[in-house]
């Protein structure tokens, strides 16, 4: 791929060059020859002593005339790719199904060059799409086949179709169809450090920026925890306050609570019911207020 790029770059250089010095096949502002006379007539003589001497000089006219083939090309497959595709990159890769072309392309056979060129133009861009993904051919291919099945099955049934009813669609058994589900789930993976959405203020966030921590507390939750625990422990002493959050909060049991207090598990059983039945009143007497909150 490296000596490519640096063939491309060679190309290029010297197709500038060419242009330059005023040695380029004159084209219309489309990048198509600008009249069917004398532009028709410096091509065919370009492919004259292309063919004869193979020369760059030449070579390099006609990648100038036809390059126009490429942008057409990867602007075309541009439109249904993401938006992170770039253009330009379609391009670069084109251009190497142009040169390939120029080189393997035999006039006496009858086909326009430009007919000739455009299938392998876009093959070469679609070879390049290929390489950058990292989902393999046969994964995006079961992919699809499960996604033609389950659009069939809902025109048919008019609803979503069940697992056993696409199983029988693509005429397998559940366990060769659960593979193939698992197979085509792969490629719903969306990279972390692409862009989240395409409004103006979402152009700076990435996918990474907006993911739930779940190890995390949520601080609206933590502060409800605590009014309620100050609330609980209101009006308790000490040792009440103690038995009510080593209980509920710590979750010990009653005796592991009298070894820490010093107390036996029968009194800080006593001392619980007390507590409870206390806490019952106070939240009888406030459940106006509670239900007036919410």
């Amino acid at each position: 791929m490296a000596n490519r790029s640096q063939q491309s770059v060679k190309t290029t250089a010297a197709a500038a060059k060419a242009s330059k010095a005023g040695k380029r096949v004159e084209v219309a502002h489309s990048g198509q020859p600008s009249s069917p006379g004398r532009g028709q007539i410096e091509i065919e003589q370009v492919w004259k002593h292309y063919h004869k001497t193979r020369d760059e000089h030449n070579g390099n006219l006609l990648m100038e005339h036809y390059r126009y083939l490429v942008r057409y090309t990867a602007e075309r497959l541009h439109t249904k790719l993401p938006e992170k595709v770039e253009v330009d990159d379609l391009i670069s890769a084109g251009t190497f199904g142009l040169m390939d072309a120029i080189d393997a392309f035999d006039p006496h056979r009858g086909v326009k060059f430009e007919t000739y060129c455009s299938p392998r133009i876009r093959g070469s861009i679609l070879d390049e799409l290929r390489s950058m993904d990292w989902v393999p051919r046969l994964v995006r291919a079961r992919a699809h086949q499960l996604t033609r099945a389950r659009q069939s099955l809902e025109a048919h049934l008019g609803r979503k179709p069940r697992k056993e009813e696409l199983a029988e669609e693509l005429d397998m058994n559940i366990e060769d169809f659960n593979r193939l589900q698992q197979d085509a789930d792969a490629i719903g993976m969306v990279s972390l450090n692409s862009q989240y959405g395409e409004e103006e203020g979402e152009k700076d966030i990435r996918e990474i920026d907006i993911i739930k921590d779940k190890k995390s507390e949520d601080p609206t939750i933590e502060a409800q925890k605590r009014d309620l625990k100050d609330l609980l422990t209101k009006g308790l002493t000490r040792a009440e306050r103690l038995i009510v959050v080593l209980y509920y909060y710590e979750e010990m049991t009653m005796k592991e609570i009298g070894a820490t207090l010093d107390l036996s598990e029968s009194r800080v059983s006593q001392m619980h019911s007390s507590i409870l039945a206390r806490l019952k009143a106070q939240l009888n007497t406030r459940k106006r207020e509670f239900s007036a909150g919410t």
